[in-house]
């Protein structure tokens, strides 16, 4: 029997439900979702398995005009999941404005197969996604357009279908009980994280990140002690709350999160530490798992 495999990039610009999609198409939560634009900051891989196939799918940050540091490294892992792409996924709502000046070269060359997906028609007319349907046909006149919803489901198993047919034959890349490369501490950091965009509002969610100080598998529970880095003592105190208690509800919050990723029991003890302008510190970026760039267009 022919197998195929290879490797699909989901890019678009923010809130258009790139990470919403990755986990329908991997049946599990493995990008953290909140209402709030730049969500995703890393490139997060899943496999999806069949009997005759293997998509390497990467959820890659939202397309921006970077503005520090921290926004060159997100774009520079869209640049990456580009490079070794077979399948681009470009996802888009019905009432999106466009800004074609930021759309990748590998969208525009028509060198890789491009299927634009119109996302959220749960919550949209008809009329909308026609006309998002016409716009996209012209803009990228080669590519597949297809109408979804990420969230219910709808038009995935045939996007799915799509996908299959367009990929390369090849033995799979990554053994087929793999669901991603990515650690246990990475998600554990990254659901820490999705709490705070759930939790807090204006600059907090944007100047913080999480770091995993240490994962210890214990016979009762895993003991993990995760440190939250602000640029600011002001942004600390929010944090912490009156008497500790908005990090006990944003702890309480995470741990039933990783618990149920894990599937363990954990002990949760966060930390929050001030570090000053991390976001534009190559170093600082270096040690939370980011590659930097010169500046440049996606």
């Amino acid at each position: 029997m022919t197998h195929k495999a290879g490797y699909v990039t989901i890019i678009g610009f923010p809130n258009t439900g790139k990470s919403t999609l990755l986990n329908a198409l991997a049946a599990e939560k493995l990008a953290i979702i909140s209402p709030k634009a730049q969500t995703t900051r890393h490139r997060i891989k899943a496999f999806v398995n069949g009997e005759n196939y293997q998509i390497i799918f990467s959820d890659t940050p939202g397309i921006l005009i970077p503005k520090y540091k921290l926004q060159q490294a997100m774009l520079k892992s869209i640049r990456e999941s580009l490079e070794d792409a077979d399948v681009i996924l470009l996802i888009t709502e019905p009432v999106q404005i466009i800004n074609q000046e930021l759309l990748p070269e590998q969208i525009r060359g028509g060198k890789i197969p491009v299927i634009i997906l119109i996302n959220k028609i749960d919550i949209s007319t008809q009329k909308k996604v026609e006309e998002a349907y016409e716009l996209w046909n012209k803009l990228i006149p080669f590519a597949t357009i297809m109408p979804v919803s990420a969230l219910l489901r709808i038009n995935l198993k045939n996007l799915l279908d799509k996908i299959i047919d367009l990929l390369p034959e090849s033995p799979p890349y990554f053994p087929k009980d793999e669901l991603t490369e990515h650690p246990e501490r990475f998600f554990v950091s990254e659901m820490i994280r999705e709490q705070i965009l759930l939790q807090f509002h204006e600059e907090i969610p944007y100047s913080c990140e999480v770091a995993i100080e240490s994962f210890k598998e214990m016979p009762e529970l895993i003991h993990i002690t995760a440190v939250i880095f602000v640029m600011r003592e002001s942004q600390k105190a929010i944090l912490l709350g009156h008497h500790g208690k908005a990090i006990r509800k944003l702890g309480s919050a995470a741990r039933k999160e990783i618990e149920s990723f894990l599937r363990r029991h954990i002990f949760l003890q966060l930390r929050v530490k001030v570090e000053p302008e991390w976001r534009e510190n190559e170093r600082s970026l270096r040690r939370f798992g980011y590659t930097l760039s010169p500046p440049e267009e996606v």
